[in-house]
Order: structure tokens, then C-alpha cells, then sequence
């Protein structure tokens, strides 16, 4: 009586949000304080208080609270345009921009825009679970590519193998979730290249969507390339979630590049689409609230330093892990084969992960370090302890 497709997909679910419960359960069990949690991406830093001011001023706008049109308010995808423009150097307008309730939101709309039945969309593995439902909800395929084992960058010959007849579109996401890793300027160019070869040899548009909730959190000088400047056929999608610490309130834009051919017609498609799945509107004050606060990030500093902590933490524990560039989350191996084994044998030193399975990418498992620093301090030992643990059992069982 059901959706059979839900009800097969809810098997699958979200590894995430499971282990997220698994950290519940602990914590009702010996304490939040015994628990070391670092399954969910969710900002621990409060919005800067620039951000708060704006809220409350904002608040007795009037018709603030009103419809307004379904691409967002005139003012906010004008400024967001320009903002964008002055980055990138892409010619967008108001008319470019669509204002969505999250990227969560703005990929749903984007590949309902653009797919058609047994459509591919190619990824690049690791990559955020949730691209799966994103893409088959629409009647798509997903065609995970693994990304280089260390770096995480995108295999440029692999992915221009994937292309067929049929891929539509590649997402990409830089800084990636849940790598960290930031794919470099000549990565990129190199595969816009590839894809230009591809669609030569296909005859078909392969469209580059650019997920950028991380774009602003970047460490040690690294640069995030514009990808709208190097892919013609790219919509960028982006959020405020991480960057303002808002989660909670669900806004950002999607950008079509102007240079897409008939880019008018997508946008129209989009706002069509964003409509009858039902966001008919982005929140009112959090639209102000992007255009005002587009190059603000916070708490960059204490997630630097809760990199740098975590990090130490887990080479001096014997842990294998890049040092990651971007967003908020590391990547280790797995010190054993399996690491959905590996992360249920760390739920029993009370320490939540998720394995990197569920983001297309065995072997290894994500921890978020958005957390207290308390948390992460006090999960040494126990990071310790399972990796002891672990040799010794292979001592024993060689």
C-alpha cells in the first residue's frame, strides 16, 4: 500500500543520521560527556553576531513575510549576481539565480530540471550519500568514479571513460564532503577538457553541477577554483548552512551559468520545478540574510583548530589520514578491511563515525570535528585504546 521504491530505499537509509542515533543512545547511556561523536556535520559554532543583529532588524521588515516571486526577491539575486560575477567573472543577473531552501533543496530541483528517465549523473567517490536519492527520485542513474586514493582529487581519465550516450551531468564537490579535499584549478581545467572530449565523442551536453556548502571553509591559503568559470555548462548550488552556522533555516541559491545554451529556458525549468516539489519560496529573512553575509564564515579559526587536534590525535594514535584542506571533516583509513565492522567495533569505545561505504568509498570512515574541542581532547585515549585493541587482534590472528 506503500511506495514499493521508498520502502526498498528506507533499507539503505542514511548512515549518517543511524549512526547519529547510535551517539543518542550512548549518551543516554553513559553521558554526553563519555560520548565522542562525530557523525553529524552540524556547525557547533553559533552564527556570527553580525548575522543574529541582522535577524532581529530584519524580522519587522515589512513584506518580508510575504510571497514574493518564486525565484527569490529582485534585490537579493541582484546582489548575489554581482557578488558572483565580481568572483568568477561570469556574467550572471538576477535572472540567473534562484533562491532554494538549502543545497539539499537546489540539487533536488536541479536534477529534476534536467533528467529524463535512465539518465547517468557520474560522481566522484567519496561523495555525500545523499546524491543517490537526489538523482534516482528523478528516474536517474548514479555512476560513482573513484576519486585518487590520498588526495581525493578526481581521476580525470576514469570519469571521461564513465561518459556515455546517456550521462547527463557530474556533480562535483569541492571542498569535498567527506574528504576535505579541495580539487585544484588544474584538476579541474583537465577535466573540462576531458568533458569537452567526451561530449564531441557522445554528441551530448554533460552539464558540471558544483555542490559549494563548504566554499568559504578553507585552511592554510588554499584557494577554492571557480568552477563556473571553468566549466560553460555548470549551476553552482550553495548554501548557508555550513558557512553562517545556520543548519537550521534552510537557504541558498542556485546560479545557472548564462553561458548554457538556452540557460533561460533551464531557469525557467528550475523555478517550475522548485514550485511543484512543493518550495515554493526560500525563507524571507534568511534570503537577506545571504546577500548581506556571502563572504562571512564562522568559526573558521576554532574548526582550523579542531583539525589540527583531532588530526594529531589520530596520527599519534597510529591512524593513517590526509591532512584535509577544506570543510569540516577528516577521512582516515580504516585500520581494518571493513570499515562498517570497523565503526561498529569504535561505537563500543564510545566513539561515533560513519564508514566511508556509505559515501561510495570502502576502506575508510568520516569523523566531523564541528564538536567541541572538550570532545575531541577527550576522545584520545579512546581513539588509543581501539586502535591497541585492533593490533592486538591482528597479532593474534595474523
Amino acid at each position: 500500500m506503500f511506495s514499493e521504491r521508498i520502502v526498498k530505499s528506507l533499507a539503505g537509509g542514511s548512515a549518517i543520521r543511524a549512526m547519529f542515533e547510535q551517539g543518542n543512545i550512548l549518551k543516554a547511556k553513559y553521558g554526553e560527556d563519555n560520548v565522542y561523536d562525530f557523525a553529524l556535520g552540524n556547525p557547533d559554532p553559533e552564527p556570527p553576531e553580525t548575522v543574529i543583529d541582522d535577524i532581529r532588524a530584519l524580522a519587522g521588515k515589512p513584506g518580508i513575510h510575504k510571497y514574493m516571486p518564486n525565484a527569490g526577491f529582485e534585490n537579493v539575486r541582484s546582489s548575489i549576481a554581482e557578488q558572483l560575477c565580481a568572483g568568477s567573472g561570469v556574467p550572471y543577473t538576477k535572472d540567473s539565480i534562484l533562491m532554494v531552501a538549502g543545497a539539499a533543496a537546489g540539487l533536488c530541483i536541479v536534477m529534476e530540471a534536467l533528467l529524463d528517465p535512465g539518465d547517468e549523473v557520474i560522481v566522484i567517490a567519496p561523495f555525500f550519500g545523499e546524491y543517490r536519492p537526489y538523482v534516482t527520485n528523478f528516474g536517474g542513474k548514479i555512476v560513482p568514479v573513484p576519486a585518487l586514493a590520498g588526495t581525493f582529487e578526481p581521476d580525470v581519465p576514469a570519469i571521461e571513460r564513465a561518459v556515455t550516450g546517456k550521462t547527463k551531468a557530474i556533480i562535483i564537490n569541492s571542498p569535498n564532503n567527506p574528504s576535505g579535499a579541495v580539487y585544484s584549478e588544474e584538476v579541474l581545467r583537465r577535466l573540462a577538457d576531458a568533458l569537452d572530449s567526451a561530449e564531441k565523442r557522445t554528441g551530448n551536453t554533460v552539464y558540471v553541477v558544483s555542490d559549494e556548502p563548504y566554499s568559504k571553509i578553507v585552511y592554510d591559503g588554499v584557494r577554492v577554483p571557480c568552477a563556473d568559470a571553468i566549466f560553460k555548462n555548470s549551476i553552482i548550488v550553495n548554501s548557508f548552512s555550513k558557512s553562517l552556522a545556520l543548519p537550521g533555516e534552510r537557504i541558498g541559491y542556485a546560479a545557472v551559468n548564462p553561458r548554457i545554451e538556452n540557460a533561460d529556458v533551464l531557469m525557467d525549468a528550475m523555478i517550475y520545478c522548485a514550485r511543484t516539489l512543493g518550495f515554493v519560496n526560500a525563507p524571507g529573512i534568511f534570503q537577506e540574510i545571504a546577500a548581506r553575509h556571502m563572504d562571512d564564515a564562522a568559526g573558521l579559526d576554532a574548526y582550523r583548530a579542531r583539525r589540527d587536534a583531532l588530526y594529531g590525535i589520530l596520527i599519534d594514535a597510529g591512524y593513517e589520514c590526509t591532512l584535509p584542506k577544506g570543510a569540516f571533516y577528516l577521512f582516515p583509513g580504516s585500520p581494518v578491511e571493513d570499515d562498517v565492522e570497523f565503526c561498529k567495533k569504535a561505537l563500543e569505545h564510545n566513539i561515533v563515525a560513519v564508514g566511508g561505504t556509505s559515501f561510495g568509498y570502502p576502506g575508510y570512515f568520516r569523523l566531523a570535528y564541528c564538536v567541541s574541542m572538550k570532545t575531541i581532547r577527550d576522545s584520545a585515549p579512546a581513539f588509543r585504546s581501539l586502535m591497541e585493541e585492533i593490533r592486538e587482534k591482528k597479532r593474534k590472528n595474523p
